[in-house]
């Protein structure tokens, strides 16, 4: 169950990253990511081609940025690195359900001054008065979950804590009907996992046409709650917002559907993938967890250090708009660049003992896990917030909860994803 892979699964990763030719790695390959094996490719290029142009036969040419301040540096030139054309390393070819005329434009892959004019619009949906406001009901809410969780048997951790926990918030975030909140995961994870099963065909995944009909109903669904929000006073969910805001809106369909599925994976993907990989971290380093439990006060350097080791976006893309000089290399205009954020938060020059899980580490934010510059996770202490909500009610119920079986990961180089995670708690004597 490590968190780094099996040894010899590791073992035999590290053999081919250092005995392939540079210039064919290609740190893209989804199988690794399934199998948790990347790190030595990473490694390698940290070391030897931090700044590295690689070709993927999924993804094709692209620049990888593994290195902790070169990611820095990269991230905040948004004049010259743009985030315009795509966030992520794969391109509209026709697999994707925002091509062929489906585009889907959200904010956080635009550039100043629309990025700025619509990130601002739900800005305020993570002020520090409306998190204090919304703290009492997602501990009453994780209280719940977990007060339901069985003792002494085994269930999947993913499904029970992590995926119902962030979707019941997500529900709050929008004011969604509470009881169609699973609408909310079903659309993330449309959007997230490349093998989505199909509801016409059972069987097989999901196909373009069919991913975009779906999405057109989410669209439907949610342009209903925004006709409703227009004719009433504003409030403070992200529909009623956006429906109020200045520069959203008179926004276009799909563009409403576009921003309304970044907020949707967004408010979803980071705290339900932390809150699995910070379990897992616990059970795989046991004097971590016997020092949570000797001071639960930890908890609050404990899930910054979470979200750095889970680092649950591996990457972020920006496209170059010129010819540009970094670090000796010449990248050229319309290349992609491909700021790894998985490597980074494991930069052996930035962060001591990167690859350890310490609680109590001395700098826990010091990470690359809510990126930088303008497009910084807007709702990164949200995140934390829900994080730390959550390990603070799991410590006043369960002393230990075991991880009893190997996760399941999402084969995505964009997401580190853990889809399933069996657990116990071990019953009282």
């Amino acid at each position: 169950m490590a968190d780094d892979g099996s040894v010899s699964a590791l073992e035999a990763a590290r053999a081919e990253a250092y005995s392939t030719p540079l210039d064919q790695i290609d740190v893209s390959a989804g199988d690794r990511f399934v199998t948790n094996t990347f790190w030595p490719f990473f490694e390698r290029l940290r070391k030897e081609a931090p700044v590295h142009y690689g070709v993927s036969p999924e993804f094709g040419g692209f620049w990888s940025i593994t290195r902790f301040e070169d990611i820095i540096a990269i991230e905040t030139n948004h004049n010259v690195f743009s985030s315009e054309k795509s966030i992520s390393i794969g391109d509209n070819d026709g697999n994707d359900p925002t091509a062929d005329g489906f585009e889907l434009p959200m904010f956080i892959a635009m550039d100043p001054p629309k990025h700025d004019e619509q990130r601002k619009t739900i800005a305020p949906i993570v002020s520090s008065e409306n998190l204090r406001n919304m703290a009492p009901l997602i501990r009453e809410r994780a209280g719940k979950i977990l007060d339901e969780l069985p003792v002494g048997e085994p269930f999947d951790w993913v499904q029970r804590v992590s995926v119902e926990l962030t979707t019941q918030m997500l529900a709050t975030l929008f004011d969604f009907p509470f009881e169609e909140r699973g609408k909310l995961t079903y659309w993330s994870d449309m959007i997230t996992n490349p093998t989505t099963p199909s509801k016409i065909n059972p069987g097989v995944d999901m196909d373009f046409e069919e991913m975009k009909a779906e999405l057109l109903g989410c669209a439907a669904y949610f342009k209903g709650l925004w006709d409703l929000r227009v004719t009433e006073p504003p409030k403070a969910d992200l529909v009623s917002m956006l429906a109020h805001g200045e520069a959203t809106k008179e926004m276009p369909l799909f563009e409403f559907l576009g921003n309304i599925l970044l907020l949707i994976v967004g408010g979803n993907d980071t705290t339900r993938n932390t809150l699995s990989g910070g379990l897992l971290a616990l059970n795989d380093n046991p004097d971590q967890y016997d020092k949570l439990r000797a001071n639960p006060a930890l908890i609050e350097t404990m899930v910054p250090e979470m979200i750095r080791y889970q680092s649950p976006v591996a990457h972020m893309r920006r496209t170059a708009k010129e010819d540009f000089e970094f670090q000796g290399k010449l990248i050229k205009k319309g290349e992609k660049v491909v700021m790894w954020y998985v490597s980074g938060n494991r930069d052996e020059t930035a962060i001591p003992n990167p690859d350890a899980f310490i609680i109590d580490r001395e700098r826990p934010r010091h990470h690359a896990a809510f990126g930088f510059g303008i497009h910084r996770c807007v709702g990164m202490r949200l995140a934390e917030m829900q994080l730390r909500i959550v390990w603070e009610e799991i410590m006043r119920r369960y002393p230990r909860i075991e991880v009893i079986g190997e996760p399941v990961r999402l084969k995505s180089c964009f997401l580190r994803a853990i889809r399933s995670m069996p657990a116990q708690i071990p019953a009282r004597a």
